[in-house]
Formats: C-alpha cells, structure tokens, sequence
C-alpha cells in the first residue's frame, strides 16, 4: 500500500475509494512503472530505445541527475542495462537509501538546498575528467522534481547560503516554481542547460517525470541540460516583481546586473549534444485516477491538469463550483496542478495541500449529501516530512464544530495541519514514494 495509514483514514466507504483512487495515480507514475515503458535496450546490436529516438551505445554509459525519484529511475535503468555497459555514475535523491550496484545515490536537502548537495554536485561532474568521459560515451540524466534544489552549485562568486536566502524568499513570497527557477537558473553553475553543455561533447539522454504544469522542460529541475531562453534580466525583473531586491545578498544581485550587462555569460541557448523526454507527468497520474474511478462505480471527470494560483482563493473558488452544481452529473472531480500559498508574516504549520482542504470544507460544510475532499503531493510530502496532504469530509466538519475550532482562523493563519491533525482522521501518510507529478485533488460525491 502506497497511503501508509488506510486503516485511520479510511473510515467510511466513500474515504476507502478515496484511498484507493489516489494510490492508483500514483501507481502510474512509478518510475518501476514507466521506465520499462520508455527506456528498451536491445543488446545484440547495443542500441537504446527511449521513446521515439534511437542511440548506439558505442562506448560507456554513465548516469547522472537528480530528484525526488532519480533514486528510483537509478534502479530501474539498473534493471534494463547490463552492468558491463552501465559504468557508473551519481544521483542526487532525498535519501541515499536505495538498493543500487553501479550507480551512486547521494542524499541532498529539499526544498532548502545545502552542502550535501553541493559536494554531491561536484561529485558528478567530476566524472567527466576521472572517467576521460568523450564523444563516445552516453550519459543518461534522470531528472524529476526537486532536482533544483537537490543539485545546488552556486556560480563563482555565490555562496550556498546565498543561494539558500534567494530560495527561502522567493518561496515565502509566493512566487510560481517557473520564477523561481528562472532565478536559480542564473546563479547556478549546473542549472539551466549548463550540465548538458559541461558534459559535451557526449550524448546526454535525459529522461524526466515532470512535476511542472506544462511540462516545460526548461523548468523541470531548472533544466540543466535543455537550453534556456530566460536571461539575467528576467531573472532581476522577478526579484523586482517581489520586492527582494534590497533583501538580497549584495553578490546575488551584483552577478544577475553583471551579466545583465554581458560581463559573465549567459546559460545556454543551444545544446546539440543533448536530448529530453517526458516519461510521466501529471496528466499520466489523473488519467490512471480517472480509470479506477470509473472501475469502482463513479462517474468522473478531470477538471483541468493545470491547476494553479494562490491556494486559499483556487480552493474557494473551486468549492463554490461543486458547492453550486456546475459539475453536476459528474461524481468524482480530479484535478492536477499546483497551487502557490502567500504565507502571513507569521504563520501556522501545514502545506498547500492541507490548507487546500481545510479552506474547501470551509465552503463544502454547507454542501447537503455525503462527500470528501483529499489533495496530495504525489512525492509524498506536503512540505511538512511524513504528511503527503489530506482528506474530509461530512465528518471532519461535524467534529470541528464538536470541538469548537475555529476554522476561519486556521485559514488565515495557515495552520492547516493543527486543523486536521485536532479533527483527526484526516491527514494522509505515504512516506516517499519515489515519484513526484506534482499535487493531485479529488472530490467524490455522494447524494
């Protein structure tokens, strides 16, 4: 089982079908699951498979990347190449606990990054001069989300706890993920394209799970080895955009003016030596929701894949629509996307997942019928460690008003998770899946 805590949140059927919905998405998304999918070898003649492009693999293969799921893909690509031509090679994960022979994993900070990954950084790269890695080997880059803050590398000038203080800020800010990256991009010496570019002249196959809405590959993992049409202006526009930039270490924003004005250079706006593709995203996750809903009786419908904005307003807003029958025919309601909370200057503890449930059943509790609402991280983690995000229902609002909690206040001050956590039955727990699409939502219905 996937959801770790079945037996606590599933206490009516309606929760039950929740559970096992979700875990069908997530289930799709394995990298066990989709890497024999897309990545064949065909050993009596050493060519490569992934998806519609074909290589010879003439010499040595290395892999390299890093995210919430590279450990995984380390393992399965493992399973497909045989050690005699899989050399070695390093992953950036959360952990390093996975059960690989040729490939290192190396554990990282996320979303803060830290000097675990730095030294694990460094460590890849230095594959290419130990290992005399040329125009016949092949590197394989298993990139997912988190691999941004997983593969910390501060340009010549930057320390890591800069970098660390530009991250927290943009994050507390409320800036979107493709912002965010933009910056990192530019302060980064692996980040946007300039992995792919440090390892040519080799082929760098790189294979994603995409936790971005749109699956723009320039922003997966800040795109290390995909070009990058941003720019060093772009970058100090966002940080105009939130106010950051007298907050800022002087030397962040001394480089980004630096090369604004062309004194360092740009990242990449070509790479011919490398190649990318989407393996699994979010759109792959609600498709095998949608599927297992309909097997167990419901009638469903995806409302978008591309859910985003600020969290408490996308969930009103989202609640009043069921609240008001514009999905009327339709049972269970599946969504995919991402929101963005703007925290308060002081704030509760929670995720954007949990709060998107604790501000629907603000606005669900008038709904007549049975119903539940649940949103997940499909990483497993909802910020906080150990909670991946939540689920109510009918009954989750009848004991917050047993208990006398006041659940307007926990929205504005988000602090979702002593909420939930005081209404109980309500948290969601996976512990890491080794996967990361993004957050799903579902709201089943029930008259």
């Amino acid at each position: 089982m996937i959801i770790k805590n079945c037996s606590e949140i599933g206490s009516t059927p309606l929760r039950r079908y929740a559970a096992e919905i979700l875990e069908a998405g997530i289930e799709a998304v394995l990298p066990s699951k989709v890497i024999p999918k897309a990545f064949l070898y065909y050993p009596e003649n050493r060519i490569l498979a992934v998806n519609s492009g074909f290589y010879n693999l003439d010499k040595r293969v290395f892999a390299i990347g890093g995210g919430k799921a590279s450990g995984r893909m380390a393992q399965a690509i493992e399973q497909i190449l045989p050690e005699s031509i899989l050399t070695g090679g390093i992953v950036i994960d959360r952990s390093s606990d996975f059960d690989t022979k040729k490939v290192k994993v190396l554990a990282a900070g996320h979303p803060i990054p830290d000097s675990r990954g730095v030294r694990a950084v460094k460590e890849m790269l230095s594959l290419k001069e130990k290992c005399k890695i040329d125009e016949y080997d092949t590197v394989i880059c298993l990139l997912s989300g988190g691999g941004s803050a997983l593969m910390p590398y501060p340009a010549e000038g930057i320390t890591l706890a800069d970098k660390q203080s530009v991250t927290a800020k943009l994050l507390s800010c409320g800036a979107e993920i493709t912002e965010i990256n933009t910056v990192r991009k530019h302060l980064s010496r692996v980040k946007g394209g300039r992995l792919g570019y440090y390892f040519a002249p080799a082929k760098v196959i790189t294979l994603i799970i995409s936790d971005v809405i749109g699956n723009d590959l320039s922003t997966i993992a800040s795109g290390p080895t995909y070009p990058d049409k941003t720019t060093f202006n772009d970058a100090l526009v966002i940080l105009e955009k939130y106010d950051l930039i007298d907050k800022l270490p002087l030397n962040v924003i001394t480089l980004l003016r630096n090369g604004e004005e062309g004194k360092n250079p740009e990242t990449p706006k070509q790479l011919d030596n490398c190649d990318n593709y989407i393996i699994a995203d979010n759109r792959l996750a609600l498709e095998a929701i949608k599927q297992k809903a309909a097997e167990l009786g419901f009638n469903p419908f995806v409302i978008t894949f591309e859910q985003k904005g600020e969290t408490t307003a996308v969930a009103v807003n989202r609640a009043f629509e069921v609240l008001n029958g514009k999905y009327g025919e339709y049972d269970a309601l599946i969504i995919g996307g991402e929101t963005t909370p703007v925290l308060p200057e002081k704030c509760g503890i929670g995720g954007r997942n949990q709060h998107y449930v604790a501000a629907s059943i603000s606005i669900l509790q008038n709904l007549p019928g049975e119903w539940l609402v649940a949103a997940m991280g499909t990483d497993g983690s909802d910020y906080m460690p150990g909670i991946a995000g939540a689920i109510a229902d009918n009954d989750t609002v009848q004991t917050i008003h047993e208990r006398s909690l006041d659940i307007e206040s926990y929205i504005c001050h988000y602090d979702s998770n002593a909420l939930l956590k005081s209404a109980g039955n309500s948290l969601i727990v996976t512990g890491d899946t080794g996967t990361n699409v993004g957050d799903i939502m579902l709201y089943l219905l029930k008259e």
